[in-house]
């Protein structure tokens, strides 16, 4: 079965932003590449256990395995060494992007404490936008009585749109709830 997202993409917001914007061909559409989550752990290079049950979460909240990621050189002020564990990303596409997406939108976003909308200007310039997540605890996968460390994420959006304001007008169709400006 299609995720919900891919159908309304096809159905409604293609033809909008087709409009909209006056594209002469429908390649010129922008739509979504790929959704990266990443998390950092700098806690990591004296807790290796840290990494592991990150990567657990990870796994639950995006129902892929994550890659673990590894320091590029050694920085001595930090303790860490070349090749020491510190972070975990996975990179989701196809149809788990939508699945994701569609979860981030209707479930784990509401659930933020004290929220008032995303902050639009966290767009790149080449039409990705970035959102920086806190507490991990905001996705209804994690149990919190199992969370030993509260850990955020970034979760960057890949588009094939040219410009912010396409990507902008792509988020809002898929319902992502900004700010008003």
């Amino acid at each position: 079965m299609e995720p919900r997202l891919k159908t309304k993409y096809k159905e409604e917001i293609a033809n909008g932003l087709k409009e909209h914007f006056q594209y002469k061909t429908v390649m010129q559409i922008p739509k979504l590449k790929k959704i990266v989550l990443n998390q950092g752990l700098g806690a990591a290079v004296s807790n290796k256990k840290l990494v592991e049950t990150a990567a657990e979460e990870m796994a639950l909240i995006t129902g892929q395995k994550p890659v673990i990621t590894k320091a590029r050189k050694a920085i001595s002020n930090f303790k860490l060494r070349e090749g020491m564990p510190i972070g975990v990303k996975v990179t989701l596409r196809g149809e788990r992007m939508y699945e994701f997406l569609d979860r981030l939108i209707n479930v784990a976003l509401p659930r933020v404490r004290d929220f008032r909308g995303i902050n639009d200007k966290s767009f790149d310039g080449r039409g990705n936008f970035t959102l920086g997540i806190t507490e991990q605890i905001i996705f209804p996968e994690i149990n919190i009585d199992k969370v030993s460390q509260i850990n955020g994420m970034d979760i960057t959006i890949v588009t094939s749109a040219d410009t912010d304001e396409e990507a902008y007008e792509l988020l809002k169709g898929f319902g992502m709830p900004f700010k008003k400006r």
